[in-house]
C-alpha cells in the first residue's frame, strides 16, 4: 500500500489577493506564473486560478520562490494528500514529504536520488493510485545542463495515427518500479538494495493504456519507457511493438517543453497529462532539488 501523509489544510479564504499573471509559454505545453509569492497564504480565488492554469497548461512554473520546506509542503497539500517515496534514505530530515533529488555525495554517501528521471516516465505510475502531480523546487543548480523535458500525452493521443489509436484503445498495461532498477544499480551508486518491505510497497500494477483525466475528461496516453513493462493479454512481440511505437510517438519534438531551470523555480506538473525526463548535467556540477508528490486517483 502506498505511504501517504495527509493533514488538515488550513483555510485562507480571507487572505489578501495577490496580483499575478499566468503567461503561456512559447512551447506545446506549459505556462509561467509571475508575481506570486507562495510564502504568503493564498485565498481561495487565487488558488482556483492556479488550479485552473495547472489543468489548462499541464505544467506551470513559479519563479523565484524562496520558500521553506514547510511552505512547499503546505502549498502542495492544497492539491491533496502527499505520497512518500519508497527510498526513505533520500527523504528530507523532519520533512518526509520531500524527496531530495540530487547528484551531491557527502562523505561517500549520496544525499539524494542522483539518477532520478533518466528515462521518460510519469511519477508513481507504478502505484494503484498514481500521482496527481509533482512539485519540484530548485535549491542548487548547475552552471550548465540540468534541464527537464515534459511531453504532452493528451497531444500524443490526439495525434496518434488512426490504426494505432484503434489498436490500443481498451488495452491495459503493467507498470513496475523495479523494471529498470537493476539497470540503474549497474550504472551508479544511487540505487540501494531494497528491503522486502520496500519491494512489497512497489508491487507491479495494471492501468489503462489510454486514461481519461478525472478533472477535464480529456484522454491521454498513459505509458512510459521508465515504468511500463508490457501490455497485458497481448503476445509479447506485439506488446513490444505497440509500446515502442507509443514511446516514440509520445516524445516527438512537437509534443515537448524543455524547462531550463532558474534559481528558486518551482515546477508543478500534472502526471495524469505528461511524462517527463531529466536531461542530466556534468557529474562534477552540483544539483539539488526538493520534490513533493500529490496523490491522484485510480486511472480509468
Amino acid at each position: 500500500m502506498s505511504a501517504v501523509l495527509n493533514a488538515p489544510v488550513a483555510s485562507h479564504s480571507d487572505a489578501p489577493a495577490q496580483n499575478f499573471e499566468v503567461r503561456r509559454l512559447d512551447a506545446p505545453v506549459g505556462a509561467e506564473i509571475v508575481g506570486l509569492d507562495l510564502s504568503k497564504p493564498l485565498n481561495d480565488t487565487d488558488f482556483a486560478r492556479i488550479h485552473r492554469a495547472h489543468l489548462d497548461h499541464h505544467v506551470v512554473v513559479f519563479r523565484d520562490q524562496q520558500i521553506t520546506p514547510a511552505e512547499h509542503i503546505a502549498f502542495s497539500r492544497r492539491f491533496g494528500p502527499l505520497q512518500i517515496h519508497v527510498l526513505k534514505q533520500f527523504l528530507l530530515a523532519d520533512n518526509p514529504e520531500i524527496l531530495i533529488v540530487s547528484n551531491i555525495v557527502e562523505d561517500g554517501t549520496p544525499i539524494g536520488l542522483g539518477d532520478a528521471g533518466r528515462l521518460w516516465h510519469s511519477d508513481l505510475s507504478y502505484k494503484e493510485t498514481p500521482s496527481l502531480g509533482s512539485l519540484l523546487h530548485a535549491q542548487e543548480l548547475p552552471s550548465e545542463g540540468g534541464d527537464t523535458l515534459f511531453a504532452d500525452m493528451h497531444l500524443a493521443w490526439d495525434t496518434l495515427p488512426a490504426a494505432l489509436r484503434s489498436a490500443v484503445e481498451g488495452l491495459r498495461a503493467e507498470h513496475s518500479y523495479l523494471s529498470k532498477y537493476s539497470d540503474y544499480q549497474k550504472k551508479g551508486n544511487w540505487r540501494p538494495n531494497l528491503s522486502a518491505a520496500q519491494v512489497a510497497e512497489v508491487k507491479a500494477v495494471v492501468h489503462p493504456v489510454v486514461r481519461t483525466h478525472p478533472e477535464t475528461g480529456r484522454k491521454a496516453l498513459f505509458v512510459s519507457e521508465g515504468f511500463t513493462t508490457r501490455i497485458v493479454d497481448v503476445p509479447e512481440d506485439e506488446s513490444r511493438q505497440i509500446l515502442d511505437e507509443l514511446f516514440a510517438h509520445s516524445t516527438r519534438p512537437e509534443h515537448i517543453y524543455r524547462h531550463a531551470w532558474k534559481p528558486w523555480d518551482i515546477v508543478f506538473w500534472d502526471n495524469r497529462s505528461l511524462i517527463h525526463l531529466a536531461a542530466g548535467c556534468p557529474d562534477h556540477l552540483r544539483r539539488k532539488l526538493y520534490r513533493t508528490t500529490v496523490q491522484g486517483d485510480v486511472p480509468f
